[in-house]
């Protein structure tokens, strides 16, 4: 066998042993529509990543970034299959994207996402009073508004809504000053999802929602994010600060780009993990 045949067998060898040990105990139930018939909305599906042998266990719904205007669950296979080795159960929905939908509309869609968990996540093997609520970018900026917007959520058996959040280089959370400064500029392209209505700006901008019950937040950022990101989420904290709310922490992440914020998922072993794994367990 000459080297590059080795080297050919070898990797192949290497794909196998990863999937059969990998992904073998992890089950993914895919496509269930989320939304309710009844409801003004369109029709949306979820993947749920569980153990195979679950039983109350932690779960964290996710929503992917992309401007709030693309993205598909589907990508994220990688993300639900390492976090449900490691005993979290990850549900990741699919919701309404932009320009045919507004930022209305997408918050709705999460936070139906979010109380069908509620509804049926136990017979996953998750704990419904252990719901965890996360995105990156776009993604996180809803899963901001679900932090702030928690009343409007189902109470779980023990009264508590949510067990936490975990925003993931978020987007958005100033959408207000953001767009008021750039509307005509860089800004322009997400008019499509925040109209041009800076009351919708101000409404979907997740600081001007802050209270003192606001469930434990996790902040991970990349140290070289975007400008836009950093800037909202230096005056988010600042409102935080101002309101003397304790439960929300900060971690910064050095030299990482936005980009790589979510990808490190890839790599099991990433202070990520530990960050986010060890946030479940104290919550």
């Amino acid at each position: 066998m000459n080297k590059i045949s080795l080297k050919i067998c070898t990797l192949f060898c290497l794909v196998v042993i990863l999937n059969s040990c990998a992904f073998r105990s992890v089950h993914r139930s895919q496509d269930i529509t989320y939304t309710d018939s009844n409801a003004d909305l369109p029709a949306k599906q979820l993947d749920v990543y569980a153990p195979k042998k679950s039983d109350n266990l932690p779960v964290m719904v996710f929503f992917y970034g992309g401007s709030w205007e693309s993205g598909d669950k589907k990508i994220y296979h990688f993300l639900g299959n390492r976090l449900a080795r490691r005993k979290v159960i990850v549900v990741i929905a699919d919701y309404p994207l932009a320009s045919e939908y507004k930022i209305p509309t997408m918050q709705e869609s999460a936070l139906a996402a979010v109380n069908w968990n509620k509804d049926h996540i136990a017979e996953y093997g998750g704990d419904p009073d252990r719901i965890f609520v996360s995105g990156h970018s776009a993604g996180g900026h809803l899963a901001s508004l679900i932090a702030v917007k928690e009343d409007e959520l189902e109470p779980s058996d023990n009264g508590k809504k949510l067990a936490g959040s975990i925003l993931i280089d978020a987007a958005g959370l100033d959408m207000y000053s953001y767009l008021q400064e750039t509307s005509t500029g860089e800004g322009k392209k997400y008019l499509n999802a925040f109209t041009k209505d800076p009351a919708v700006w101000k409404e979907y901008s997740s600081m001007y929602f802050l209270t003192d019950d606001l469930s434990p937040m996790l902040i991970l950022e990349g140290e070289r994010t975007y400008p836009s990101i950093r800037g909202s989420r230096e005056r988010f904290m600042k409102r935080i600060e101002e309101k003397g709310i304790e439960d929300v922490t900060v971690n910064i992440y050095p030299k990482k780009m936005h980009i790589p914020m979510i990808t490190q998922f890839f790599w099991t072993g990433g202070r990520v993990y530990k960050d986010v794994l060890g946030f479940i367990e104290e919550n």
